[in-house]
Parts: C-alpha cells; structure tokens; sequence
C-alpha cells in the first residue's frame, strides 16, 4: 500500500490554503465581522448547524447539562484527560518566571501575564473532537485566561461536557471561517472578540485564521495532519502499521510515512496495513478513507542509515514524529525538526492526541521548523520593563545619545541626553 518516495516529494511547507479558498473565506469573515449576529446565523443555517430561532451559544448550563447526560465512563475518560493536559500545562507555567536583574544603569525584567480572552476551536463534522476543547481550553485556564470560549460545529454532548469540565464560558455551536470570525471580533448580543483563536481545523478554518491575523493572536496555520515513523529492523511492523493508519483515517487528505533503513521492515508494514484494514468495518467509512490517505499522500523512505533517515525527517519537520529504533532515545536527540516527538515503540502519537498530557494542536507542513505546538505559553505574553537609576550611568545615557545621532534621530538624542548630568547644548 506504501509506495517508495522520496524526501523531495514529501518536503513541503505551509498549510497549503488554496487562493480560492482563502478569497471566499474572506468574504465570510467580512460578512460576520460588518454583519454580526445576522451573517452568523445566515452562514450557519446554510451549513445546517442552525435551524431557525436556535441559539448560536451554548450556555455554561447547557454545558452542565451535558455534562449530566453523558455516561459515567465517557464522563470519567473526560475529566481524567483533562487533569492529565491541565497539569502537564502546570508544570509547563512553572517554567516561566517574573525575571528582575540588575542592568548597567539600574534594573530591568519581565512579567508573565495571560491574554484576557481565549477562543477555542474544535472540530467537529464527521469526527467531532472533544479531545481538542480540552487540549485548548483547559490550557488557556492553566495560563489564567480570564474568558475562554469554543467554537465547534453541531456539538455532540461529549463536545459540551469536555467544555464544562475545561469551565468555558461558552461553545459557539458553529464552525468554518465564520466561526474563527465571530470568536476573532465577537458577535454583538453573542459573544465578545477574543484576544487569540486557537485550535485545529479544516482549510476554512486555516484560512480564516490567516485572514484574522494582526488583528488577534493566532497559535499557527496548521493544515492536514501528518505522521512520520522512524524505524529500523527492529521495530514491530504491526505498531508501526496502527500509527500510521491512526493518522490516515483523519482524512484523505492526512499524510502517513515510514522512513526505515529496512527494506524487510517496509514489507511486512505493508502487509500489516492490508490486513488491519480488511478488520475495519466498510460501514465506518474510516477504512475507504485511509486507504485514499495512504495512496495519495503517503509512503516509504528507504534510508542507508540512521543517519540519512535523520535527515529526512528532519527535511520534511512533521507534525507527529515516532521514533522506532535501537535506542530510540539517542536517535530522537538527534533530530531537530518536529511538532511533537514519541520515542520508542510503546509511546504511539495516539497516546499524545488523548491522554498522557503533551498538547495534540500541533504544527503541520513542515511548519515546526519554525513554530512549536500549542501550549500554556501560546496564552502568556511575556512583557519587559525598566527603571534606571538617576544618574547611576553616564555611560549608558552617553551611548544611547550616540546612537540617536547615528540614525538621524535628533529627538531621541535629545531625550538621551537630557539625562547626563552636566547640560549639553539642544540639539540641532
């Protein structure tokens, strides 16, 4: 099922937002930010997740209820996954500290402090997540967010308990660009704007996100999601298999790729996924679509060593990385490029999407070589301050009257040297 490719056909970047997709979704965004409650409720009752008079919030009641209603296990699997994201995020804070040093001519240091309100997306459709409301809305709580809203398209119960235990202040029950618009500059009467958007979604989404940009914090532009195995002869075929079919049936658009040094290893993953995929039930659909995903998509990468296997993961910088090796520890220190890192064969990817504690909002596209997934830190804005000394450097007032000149800036020479202690004459 996996054919051989090469790095160069699986290096890309980007979330590969189409120009006529990112064209109609800004229309969308225009239409609901000039529009408000009116084009929210016009865009979606067009997609079906409205009926007449429906309310487009889902109220902190209605979240409760929600949360009453669904099964004594579903509730559990929820509330334990999101202890385990939200102390993950605790422990990610304590990282980050208020910082105050001295500097040449007095003091200086940051703060730490959280955005005010948070907007959430989930997806929702065919596979609606709950798992990605905790993943971002307990996080933001961790941060200290004051307000934290979701947006998620025809939330199930599961999708508005996760809201509950996550306290969201409420779910949009809309999705696409229209929903980034509204949790981007609120919908009068609905929703207030949010400071940034959050969350994975499909190509309207991402492109919404670009559009909103510069006007609210994004975490990324993540596009379809994506996984690269690493592994060599030693690695069981049928886990590898299984993790690269959990990313494959995401959608046909999901990418799965092995890169081995094992030829032989290739083989017997090929044929794992044939026959894991003849137990799935045609009547699910997931199997049809990730058999689409791995033809279209996907493949092998036959290496020579550790090392050139190294260097094409680190060339394609994916989303998911697994590593599969002798010592996978040592190996998975080597690498560089990655939104999130699994080392050895009992640490599957699925294990990060739900349940041990690292976020699952992660890059995509090669992306990761220059932005991290979503985490506590996305929420904080780390802000510097300064007090100087009265006359405690002459020196430092000196050089920065310098560089005022040096730049033509007379007014900032000026203002420069208006605190060294003996008067110089104005500038001219």
């Amino acid at each position: 099922m996996l054919r051989v490719v090469t790095v160069d056909e699986l290096a890309r970047r980007g979330g590969g937002v189409d120009a006529k997709t990112l064209s109609e979704a800004a229309q969308i965004v225009a239409d609901v930010r000039e529009g408000g409650e009116s084009a929210v409720r016009r865009y979606g009752e067009r997609f079906g997740e409205l009926v007449a008079a429906q309310p487009i919030v889902h109220e902190p009641a209605a979240l409760r209820a929600a949360l009453a209603r669904i099964d004594a296990a579903t509730r559990g699997v929820l509330e334990r996954s999101a202890e385990r994201i939200a102390s993950f995020a605790r422990a990610q804070r304590a990282c980050l500290t208020s910082l105050d040093v001295a500097v040449e001519g007095g003091r200086g240091g940051h703060g730490v402090a959280p955005m005010e309100r948070a907007g959430c997306y989930a997806p929702g459709g065919r596979f609606p997540l709950p798992s990605s409301v905790l993943m971002t809305a307990c996080t933001a709580r961790v941060a200290g967010v004051g307000e934290v809203w979701v947006a998620s398209p025809k939330p199930t119960d599961a999708t508005l308990a996760a809201a509950a235990i996550a306290e969201a202040d409420g779910v949009l029950g809309i999705g696409g660009a229209h929903a980034i618009a509204a949790l981007a500059y609120g919908v009068k009467g609905v929703a207030p704007a949010c400071d940034i958007v959050v969350g994975p979604g499909n190509r309207w989404v991402t492109a919404a996100k670009k559009i909103v940009f510069g006007d609210v914090a994004i975490d990324m532009l993540a596009g379809p999601s994506e996984v690269v195995v690493l592994a060599d002869e030693s690695a069981d075929a049928t886990r590898v298999a299984a993790d690269l079919l959990a990313q494959a049936e995401h959608d046909t658009d999901a990418r799965a790729i092995l890169v081995t040094t094992s030829r032989d290893l290739a083989e017997r993953v090929d044929a794992e996924l044939l026959a894991e995929l003849a137990r799935w039930p045609a009547s699910s659909g997931n199997a049809s679509i990730a058999k689409e995903a791995l033809a279209r998509n996907s493949g092998v990468v036959l290496c020579k060593s550790i090392d050139e296997a190294v260097a094409a993961c680190d060339r394609i910088a994916p989303e998911h990385l697994e590593v599969m090796t002798r010592d996978a520890k040592t190996v998975g220190a080597r690498l560089s490029h990655y939104g999130g890192l699994f080392i050895g064969g009992d640490s599957a990817e699925v294990l990060g999407d739900y349940a041990m504690g690292p976020n699952h909002v992660l890059p995509t596209g090669g992306t990761a070589r220059f932005v991290g997934g979503l985490s506590v830190f996305t929420f904080l804005r780390v802000r510097t301050w300064l007090q100087a000394d009265r006359g405690s450097s002459r020196r430092v007032a000196e050089d920065a009257a310098a560089l005022g000149r040096i730049e033509g800036l007379l007014g900032h020479a000026r203002a420069a040297e208006l605190r060294i202690h003996e008067c110089v004459s104005p500038a001219r």
